[in-house]
């Protein structure tokens, strides 16, 4: 790595590869690789490589925007934000502070979701905010909630993946998504583990799978049900296990027991032997993991679907134990910290509930302000979208694209359009931005600092590398400005680290815990970061060990807990230096001592099967499913403006089976026609057998007429809000 290079980390998905940024003296930057940073040893995607191309003047804006006229026009930024702060003066006025919404995003830094959550909620006083990660995976984060106590995507680090004897992943295309991952799968399969993928399609991700079940779209939760269904007729639960660490048995018990293989294989397609062949691979090694991603997730019973998931990791004594357990894939780059520190509708920093008043003294506490000036739980993300022109007058957006991203998203468009006022922070003019009456150039990831936490909970510190555009102002600084120009001289900093020891201040003592995190701290050890929880030590204490936040197990289970610790980081050393190390990675491993409950035992839930929120009929005879391709990233706002990743990935397209194209009179390239109850998407035919006959998929990057969410169904899970993106009813025809 040359002398002169920034070690930082990629801008996109939630592994946050380590890479570096050197210079180039022609000006810019180049990607080079960090072959130091433990999850992706120096390989990148192609979207990683590419990301400097985002950074050039001719991509990104440079100047604000303001409306004038019906078109936007360069503004000074003094204009933009008087306008801004204005428009919202006015609108709190004349229709009160829940009038004024705030969205916010996966992508932002720590620092960013933290100071955009407290700027709502103390200069706007709205209870009106949400952020585009509700539609990431908040159903998993509901399931870990119940079952744990805790959600964390991953509770163990990636690299115990290929030391496992076998790994269920439901509903991922990793190879794809998250490219530098598969290597630890591939690593599991070389060490003689098993990889079982579950897709309704063969997927360059299913296609290394030792085995590979397709299950009807939104049948997930059936297929879990009907393999505990298995694992207890056949004898192979963990009882003592189940004893000692978990309860609720007896009522999840008896919901499996109702979904027997044959009624399972009638719903899901899925055989009956390959159900057995599934609970055989599973069962059968020491240890073995379930992981999730959106297939599982994105329904609107996906909360059911992932407690269900868990639940089999439960039954057969896979969670809280080396090796072992349940976790999600997490997907925007900071998914995971943008959840934590207060972006989300229902809760305050470090992950505390919003309507939890000893969690509102805290943290009114350390903000400075009266508890009961807080304002309680807003609206969910698709709700507040949904919610925009009538009760939410005027929105202020950041690092969110909803005209593409967001489900039934032509009729998000039209209330986008019916605001009094939209505010958008931005680093290009994204399909959303492009409506707005102001838009404001931020600074994006190679011009600031930042901290992220990644899918295995592993926060991370982004260094800036090169001065950003005269003209763009980080984030940070608009919400000072704005905060200023709306009443609230102090508290909102511009400094990165001086807003992060203010979070940290923040989250201490709650269960995302990270004030004992330090940019220091994040510096040292080549910048490999630092575990949550990691709550800061006081004299005395023995450090974070491999807790959960919520207090340590005793006696026997403390014992076997270092028992376990030790296999789990490899068996190097003595209990007193694992300690050591342990408090300097923070707690990489959840739950060996206790789950994050009260009495420390993890909840199983009982679930069962229901159809999806809308099934196929004589109108509407397929199943859509929504997914990526690897040359784009989400709503493609940065991705699509890159000429090598749009060669590799120029456009949208509906996959379909022989079978289906055979009926519908379609050959390969044809335009089709994909109609819901919601809308009409037109895109080429792409033919493959590695899609069920019954299921088209479209990828969901592009807008205009191929915009796949124009099809995608709005219906939510009631405990999670999520949007039933991954499944809904559609006809396919030859476009006319």
């Amino acid at each position: 790595m040359p002398t002169t290079s920034t070690p930082t980390h990629c801008p996109y998905c939630a592994l946050q590869c380590g890479m570096a940024l050197s210079p180039l003296p022609t000006g810019g930057v180049e990607v080079v690789e960090r072959p130091d940073f433990p999850v992706n040893r120096g390989a990148l995607c192609g979207k990683g490589r590419t990301a400097p191309a985002v950074l050039s003047s001719r991509v990104r804006l440079t100047s604000p925007l303001v409306r004038s006229g019906g078109s936007l026009v360069p503004a000074t930024w003094e204009e933009a934000l008087d306008r801004i702060a204005g428009e919202f003066a006015r609108v709190r006025s004349e229709h009160g502070a829940d009038a004024l919404g705030v969205f916010g995003g996966g992508g932002l830094t720590n620092e960013k979701a933290y100071t955009l959550g407290k700027f709502a909620r103390v200069v706007l006083g709205t209870s009106q905010i949400d952020y585009n990660g509700r539609f990431c995976m908040s159903s998993a984060a509901a399931a870990g909630i119940k079952a744990f106590g805790l959600d964390r995507g991953l509770p163990f680090p990636l690299e115990d993946i290929p030391r496992t004897g076998c790994v269920i992943l439901v509903g991922s295309n990793l190879a794809e998504t998250m490219p530098p991952a598969l290597r630890f799968f591939n690593e599991l399969r070389e060490n003689g583990g098993t990889l079982i993928v579950i897709d309704p399609r063969r997927t360059k991700t299913a296609e290394q799978a030792d085995l590979h079940l397709a299950p009807r779209p939104g049948t997930d939760l059936a297929l879990a049900l009907g393999l505990l269904h298995l694992i207890v007729a056949e004898g192979r639960v963990d009882e003592e296990y189940v004893r000692e660490r978990t309860s609720g048995w007896e009522e999840a018990r008896a919901a499996a027991m109702a979904h027997w293989p044959e009624y399972v294989e009638r719903i899901t397609g899925v055989s009956v032997p390959q159900l057995r062949e599934t609970v055989r691979l599973f069962c059968e090694p020491e240890a073995a993991m379930v992981l999730t991603a959106r297939g599982p997730e994105q329904q609107s019973k996906g909360t059911d679907t992932v407690g269900a998931w868990i639940n089999l990791c439960l039954a057969t004594g896979r969670a809280g134990r080396p090796l072992s357990g349940y976790g999600c894939l997490t997907g925007q780059g900071n998914g995971q910290g943008g959840r934590e520190h207060g972006q989300k509708a229902d809760q305050l920093p470090g992950y505390r509930k919003l309507d939890d008043p000893a969690a509102r003294r805290h943290v009114a506490e350390v903000w400075g302000v009266d508890p009961d000036s807080l304002p309680g739980p807003g609206r969910s993300a698709y709700e507040l979208l949904d919610a925009l022109g009538s009760d939410i007058r005027s929105l202020l957006l950041m690092g969110s694209n909803p005209v593409v991203s967001a489900p039934h998203a032509a009729h998000i468009e039209e209330r986008i359009k019916s605001l009094d006022f939209l505010a958008v922070c931005d680093v290009v003019l994204s399909e959303t931005a492009a409506l707005a009456d102001v838009v404001l150039p931020v600074t994006q990831w190679a011009e600031e600092t930042g901290t992220t936490t990644s899918l295995e909970g592993r926060v991370l510190l982004r260094r800036q590398a090169i001065t950003a555009p005269e003209g763009v102002r980080s984030d940070l600084a608009v919400l000072h400005e704005l905060a200023a120009r709306l009443g609230v001289e102090k508290g909102f900093p511009t400094g990165p680290e001086e807003v992060f020891e203010e979070l940290r201040r923040a989250s201490a003592g709650g269960v995302a815990d990270y004030s004992g995190i330090t940019y220091a701290r994040l510096t040292e050890d080549a910048g490999t970061g630092v575990f949550w929880p990691c709550p800061a030590e006081r004299e005395g204490e023995a450090g974070a060990g491999s807790g959960t936040g919520a207090g340590s197990g005793t006696g026997a289970r403390d014992r076997a807990g270092a028992r376990d610790r030790a296999v789990a980081e490899g068996g190097a050393g003595a209990e007193g230096g694992e300690q050591g190390r342990r408090r300097a990675a923070g707690t990489p491993r959840l739950f060996l001592d206790r789950f994050a409950t009260e009495d420390g035992r993890a909840r199983f839930v009982p679930v069962s099967h229901r159809p999806n929120a809308e099934e196929p009929d004589d109108e509407y005879p397929v199943l859509l499913t929504t997914g990526r391709v690897v040359a784009q990233y989400q709503s493609g706002a940065q991705t699509r403006r890159v000429d090598e990743l749009n060669a590799a990935a120029p456009g949208p397209f509906v996959e379909l089976h022989p079978r289906l194209a055979a009926r519908l009179g379609a050959a390969e390239g044809d335009p089709l026609a994909v109609v819901s109850r919601r809308g009409r998407a037109v895109a080429p035919a792409r033919i493959t057998t590695g899609i069920r006959p019954d299921t088209v998929f479209m990828p969901f990057h592009w807008p205009g007429e191929g915009r796949a969410n124009t099809l995608t169904n709005p219906a939510l899970d009631p405990t999670s809000r999520m949007p039933e993106f991954k499944v809904c009813a559609v006809r396919v025809e030859i476009a006319g």
